[in-house]
């Protein structure tokens, strides 16, 4: 790739220029061929720098003598490198087709009204400090909210969707999909009622539209619609219809973008978001097929229960799909979900 990348026409057109003579990889091919080589020659600059701490740290333990005083030292530093390595052991095992990809993540309140809302924007806030911890990139494509007027002037979120941008951001993310609910004292009752609330959480790749060139839709199976972005408790609402929504009405399958000044490249990103959804949707379609010819059961609505956060009357995080429990529900709330990330990796490669 780096050969190819030095070529003086590399960025040309693929036909040639118009002249006559070389050809080029296009545009869009160079872009990708670019960012490719940027990612693996980043992945290589980790490992080299891996091993340099390494070495590092096997020198320092050579010289250190016993009662000096640097013991703690020297443990904080093989247990910052032993966190580095099981990342990196973590990637190993990522090997779908689309695991090294970046995300669209997308949460919807359920059951519940405000509750529920309020459930998203914890969600919400959940990821994006995970992200942080993984130095992932993201970026919020499409966002609606509830009423304002909540408790500390909180405004819930009925749906929003998030791109998230990293390696292997779809590989550690993908089975976070599911139902999620939380228990709590509700903030917004003046009785200090229990409530219940419920959030679907969907994760979908990033696909290359190679990938989705055998999807073949007709102009008439799509409903597209043009809206006015808004923020916060309907404020902020632009004067032009710039936010679009594309309906796929075989399948219902709904893809929106309003992140874009533009109509035009809100549209594009939203078709980009409905092919991946539909990508998506066909293969799991193909998948309970096979299911069904195997005779394997297909699990009832509640197995779909990814994970429930309980406050009260007792405090505990529980996940169906791996049994990882813990009590500290403030720290997973504040990212650190990676315990049920790390379970499940386990769980796929055991079987």
């Amino acid at each position: 790739m780096e050969k190819e990348i030095t070529k003086p026409d590399f960025w040309q057109h693929p036909e040639g220029p118009r002249q006559g003579g070389a050809y080029g990889a296009g545009k869009e091919k160079a872009i990708k061929i670019s960012q490719k080589l940027k990612n693996l020659q980043e992945e290589i600059e980790k490992f080299d720098k891996l091993q340099k701490e390494l070495s590092d740290l096997k020198e320092l333990l050579s010289l250190i003598k016993e009662g000096s005083g640097e013991e703690e030292e020297i443990k904080e530093k093989i247990k910052e490198v032993s966190l580095k390595i099981k990342e990196k052991e973590q990637e190993a095992f990522l090997s779908g087709k689309y695991d090294k990809e970046g995300t669209i993540l997308t949460i919807q309140a359920g059951a519940g009204g405000r509750e529920a809302e309020d459930w998203v924007a914890m969600l919400l806030r959940m990821y994006q400090k995970y992200c942080q911890r993984q130095r992932f990139k993201t970026r919020i494509i499409d966002q609606s909210f509830g009423e304002a007027g909540g408790p500390e002037g909180r405004i819930g979120i009925k749906e929003i969707t998030m791109e998230i941008k990293g390696n292997f951001a779809f590989g550690f993310l993908k089975k976070e999909g599911g139902i999620h609910r939380l228990v709590r004292i509700s903030p917004f009752s003046s009785q200090d009622l229990r409530h219940t609330s419920f959030a679907k959480v969907e994760v979908i790749p990033f696909i290359p539209a190679a990938d989705t060139s055998e999807i073949k839709i007709k102009p008439e199976e799509l409903k597209i619609e043009t809206f006015c972005a808004s923020g916060p408790g309907g404020q902020y609402v632009n004067r032009r219809e710039t936010a679009v929504r594309i309906v796929h009405l075989p399948t219902g399958i709904v893809a929106k973008s309003q992140a874009e000044r533009l109509q035009g490249t809100n549209r594009e990103r939203a078709m980009e978001i409905l092919m991946a959804k539909l990508y998506q949707f066909y293969q799991e379609q193909k998948e309970k097929e096979l299911q069904k010819i195997k005779g394997k059961k297909i699990s009832p609505s509640w197995g779909n229960q990814r994970r429930s956060y309980v406050l009260y009357p007792y405090k505990l995080v529980k996940d169906y799909q791996t049994k990882v429990e813990t009590s500290n529900i403030e720290g997973v709330l504040d990212g650190d979900i990676n315990q049920f990330i790390e379970a499940e990796i386990i769980k796929t490669k055991n079987d």
